[in-house]
């Protein structure tokens, strides 16, 4: 069921369909069951409505309500919370709870950005790379999750979307790399918490093409590889 926004003003996704950033705002605008209008931008060629609504960064996310941009894919899952807070709530009741859930959410969004290094680099640097993810994942896994089905409790809220790319582009990484980080014996509340997170039928529903995504990040780690030896 998509509910309309209160003011009847329209909502734009400007993204790019492998960016996992993208996919937090999808995740959060389906499960709030915001109508938005998706617009695909080819980040070689960025248009010109990409370029003014977010001149600092030129990067998507970008999330457009009323003709109003809101740019970097946390501070646009806060702002999704606030302008639609009757319907699906992304962060808990009590202040406390909140605060604990932002701060996963900020942890993760931190700590990811570095995910990828692992299936870009070779020998040992990647040895490297793949010891500092597991340090993460450990911390999660620790200090995160605990007995809790989702980071804020029973229902999929701000944490979980920050560290949802795991589930999709982060299975594909592996595959190329022939490595898999969140076994259900070495991780096993990520590897239930993953299991959950991608049960949903949201998330589930909203994942990209998987041959096309590989394709992606093959060239991906081509021109990564073709740049690095210049």
């Amino acid at each position: 069921h998509h509910v309309l926004d209160p003011n009847m003003e329209e909502v734009k996704l400007l993204g790019f369909w492998p960016s996992p950033y993208s996919q937090r705002v999808k995740w959060a605008l389906k499960l709030k069951g915001v109508s938005y209008e998706y617009v695909e931008e080819d980040l070689s060629n960025k248009s010109n409505l990409l370029l003014q609504h977010n001149p600092i960064h030129k990067r998507v996310p970008v999330l457009v309500h009323g003709g109003k941009p809101v740019a970097e894919s946390m501070v646009i899952l806060e702002y999704i919370d606030e302008a639609w807070p009757q319907i699906y709530p992304l962060l808990p009741k009590d202040a406390h709870e909140r605060s604990i859930v932002r701060f996963w959410a900020r942890y993760i969004d931190e700590k990811i950005r570095g995910l990828w290094e692992f299936f870009l680099v070779v020998g040992e640097r990647q040895e490297k790379a793949v010891e500092e993810n597991l340090k993460i994942f450990k911390t999660i896994e620790e200090h995160g999750l605990g007995e809790k089905k989702f980071f804020g409790g029973e229902v999929i809220g701000m944490a979980d979307i920050s560290l949802g790319w795991i589930v999709h582009p982060l299975e594909l990484l592996e595959e190329m790399a022939g490595i898999v980080f969140i076994e259900p014996n070495t991780f096993p509340r990520l590897h239930a918490w993953k299991e959950n997170f991608k049960a949903h039928p949201i998330i589930s529903e909203s994942q990209p093409d998987r041959c096309k995504a590989l394709d992606f990040f093959k060239q991906y780690r081509g021109a990564h590889e073709a740049n690095s030896t210049n």
